[in-house]
Parts: structure tokens; C-alpha cells; sequence
């Protein structure tokens, strides 16, 4: 009996299966949001087609290393930042302005395209290639490299950060700094440095909370704020005053989820209309026709799709693929946080989509394109175990 060590699958089926039950909720609840949405277009099917084209993107993404991604990180950063630049000085018949926004651009064929839906994982590749370059030439920790790479990062994060916020997309910003965030905390900075930094940046949010809600003129004799630029903060804090306005959406939502209960009213059997079901409220769908039972289930298929991304990170003995790992499941848990909290009133309401499952082309890519990250993780690590062969 001879013993060998024989490597396992290179697929992650188990990723594969919980990607593919993440579609089929968003195929049921897409189905029932257009049927009673304000839209005559089948979104359903054009959903589908986007998710074919992820695959496509899966199975041109799985095939590159750790090397090729490292040498590929700068050339997409520099591609992200050159579309989102040039997307304040486009015509608006190369980049309509929508919803206030000039956020895409018009493709011929496919509808729209929004660049920043593809530069969130753009950064999670050019941070992990920031990170890991900097532990490489600095062996030796000291106070001053740790603030060096606080500095690097922060440049990184923030050049793209500032062109976002010209469109404006405050939405994106906030996934931006959720990623920044979560590969800071891994980045090895030390604790003495950080503590310091997110107390005050803890403490700068409190204060300009409370000057938002208490004293608003202070904001704008000294920053020119208006005080009706605060209404999304104002109606989600007391929807039903702002019921007929900007508060609408979150109270139908809240109605929708509500009266949902606990097992929901049934497949198709929706009686509360509510704008935009089928992109950023579409867990007030489920909620409404799937109650409880349903929503905690599309919950937990996020949980385990979280759960498999962390254990490939673990498993992986490869730093820049961990830190691959981190910033996709950084990106992933603000989105599903932030979407879920709207909906429900914890949150303001701020326009995330909720990945895999809200309609939309570049939203449901560029988590495709996470995704595919982590195959190709998976696909080129190899995992080792005892066998024996008679």
C-alpha cells in the first residue's frame, strides 16, 4: 500500500450551486416585480440573458493565475478610472444623464452600462496588489510603513472615489469605502494607528448627524449645505411624514414587507405597488409574497455564499488571493446590509441593488466578475489530502 497526495476538484461546485439558487430567486422575483411594475419590458428574460453573459465572464476570469491578475490589476484600474473620467465630459448621447445621475453609458445593443458596477472589483484588484507589494519591500514593520500604506491605499480608493461623486453616486461611493475599509483591517496596519483614525472618523459622523438633524443652518452658513438636500435622511427617520414625497418608497415598502407576515401571500399575489420593485426594492417583493420564511431563506443563501468566499480565503495559502477574497466579501456584505436595511427602514435608502438578485446589467457583471474571481481562486490553488492506493 503506497500513500500519495492527491489534489481535489479545481471547480467550486458548491460556489456554482449557490450562485445558481441566488438566480432562480432573482428569476421568481423579477417574474412577480414586472407583472405589476411600471414597466412594459420583460425584464425576466433580459435578466437571464446577462446572467449567461457572466457565465462567459466566469469562464474567461477562471482561467488566469495569481501572476496574470497581479500584472492585470494596474492596466484595469487605469482602464476604470480613464471611463470614469471621461463620463463628466461625454455628450449625453454617449452618457445620458438618469435619475439625475450621469452614471452610464449608452450601448448600442445592450442598453446601458454603468463603470463603476465594474471599477468595485477593478479595486479590490488594485488594493490587493497595493497591499501585498508593500509588504514585499517592507519586511520590517514599523510605524512609518504602516502609515505609508494607509496613505497608498487611501490614494487608490480615493481617485476614484472623487470622479463617482461628480456624477453623483453616493450609493457607489459607500461601496467604495466598504471595500477600503474591510482590506484595511487585513492590510496588517496596526491597531495603535487605526483605532485612532476610526475613532475620529466615528465621532465626525456623529457630529455631522446631529448638526443634519438639530442644527442644519450651521451646515449652511459654513458649507452651503441646503437644508432640503437632507431629505433622504429626514423621510427615512420619519417616512410617513414625508409619505407623499420622498418617504414614498419606504413606506410602500414597509406596507409590502409587512403584510407579507410570516409565509407571505403566495407566488404572484402582490397588492401593494411600489416604483423600482424590480431593482432596488426587490427584497420588499419577497418579502411581500414569500413573508418571513422567504426573506430569511434569500438571506441565508447570501450568508452560505459568504461562508464558502471566506473559507476559499482561509484555504488558500496565497496572501494576494486572501486579500482577493476580503475585498469581494466586503463588496457583497455592504450591498446585501445596505439594500436589506432600506428596505426595511433601518438605513437610508441610497439606490444599492441587491447582488444577483435585483434586475440589471452591470450590477449583476460586475458581481459576476467578483464571482469569478473566486473561481479562478478555487480553480488555481491547490488543496491536498492523504489517499492510499493498493
Amino acid at each position: 500500500m503506497t500513500t500519495k497526495h492527491q489534489p481535489t476538484s479545481k471547480v467550486d461546485y458548491n460556489l456554482a450551486f449557490i450562485v445558481f439558487l441566488l438566480f432562480l430567486a432573482s428569476c421568481i422575483a423579477i417574474y412577480s416585480a414586472q407583472s405589476t411594475g411600471q414597466y412594459g419590458e420583460n425584464f425576466l428574460l433580459k435578466q437571464i440573458v446577462w446572467y449567461g453573459i457572466g457565465i462567459v465572464i466566469i469562464a474567461v476570469v477562471i482561467t488566469f493565475d495569481s501572476d496574470q491578475l497581479k500584472k492585470l490589476s494596474w492596466y484595469v484600474y487605469g482602464l476604470g478610472l480613464f471611463l470614469l473620467g471621461f463620463l463628466i465630459v461625454a455628450p449625453t448621447s454617449i452618457a445620458p444623464v438618469i435619475n439625475g445621475a450621469k452614471s452610464w453609458y449608452k450601448v448600442p445593443g445592450m442598453g446601458s452600462l454603468q463603470p463603476s458596477e465594474f471599477f468595485k472589483v477593478f479595486l479590490i484588484l488594485a488594493l490587493s496588489r497595493v497591499i501585498i507589494d508593500h509588504h514585499e519591500k517592507n519586511a520590517m514593520k514599523t510605524v512609518q510603513t504602516d502609515l505609508w500604506l494607509l496613505v497608498k491605499i487611501g490614494l487608490v480608493t480615493g481617485a476614484p472615489l472623487f470622479l463617482v461623486m461628480q456624477q453623483p453616486d453616493l450609493g457607489t461611493s459607500m461601496v467604495f469605502l466598504a471595500i477600503m475599509l474591510g482590506m484595511i483591517f487585513i492590510s496588517g496596519v496596526s491597531w495603535k494607528i487605526l483605532a485612532p483614525i476610526f475613532g475620529f472618523g466615528i465621532s465626525a459622523i456623529s457630529v455631522i448627524f446631529y448638526l443634519v438633524l438639530w442644527k442644519p443652518d450651521i451646515l449652511e452658513k459654513y458649507l452651503g449645505v441646503k437644508e432640503y438636500q437632507f431629505g433622504r435622511i429626514y423621510s427615512w427617520l420619519d417616512p410617513y411624514n414625508y409619505s407623499s414625497t420622498t418617504g414614498y418608497q419606504l413606506t410602500r415598502s414597509l406596507l409590502a414587507i409587512g403584510s407579507g407576515e410570516t409565509s407571505g401571500k403566495g407566488f404572484g399575489t402582490r397588492e401593494v405597488y411600489l416604483p423600482e420593485s424590480h431593482t432596488d426594492f426587490i427584497f420588499s417583493v419577497v418579502g411581500e409574497e414569500f413573508g418571513f420564511i422567504g426573506a430569511s431563506i434569500l438571506i441565508s443563501l447570501f450568508f452560505l455564499l459568504i461562508y464558502q468566499i471566506t473559507k476559499i480565503g482561509i484555504e488558500t495559502k496565497n496572501d494576494y488571493y486572501t486579500y482577493i477574497c476580503v475585498g469581494v466579501i466586503s463588496m457583497i456584505t455592504f450591498h446585501v446590509f445596505q439594500n436589506i436595511g432600506m428596505t426595511i427602514g433601518l438605513l437610508p435608502i441610497t439606490g444599492i441593488p441587491l447582488p444577483f438578485i435585483s434586475y440589471g446589467g452591470s450590477s449583476l457583471m460586475g458581481n459576476m466578475l467578483a464571482v469569478s474571481l473566486i473561481f479562478s481562486i478555487r480553480y488555481h490553488y491547490k488543496k491536498y489530502m492523504f489517499a492510499s492506493e493498493e
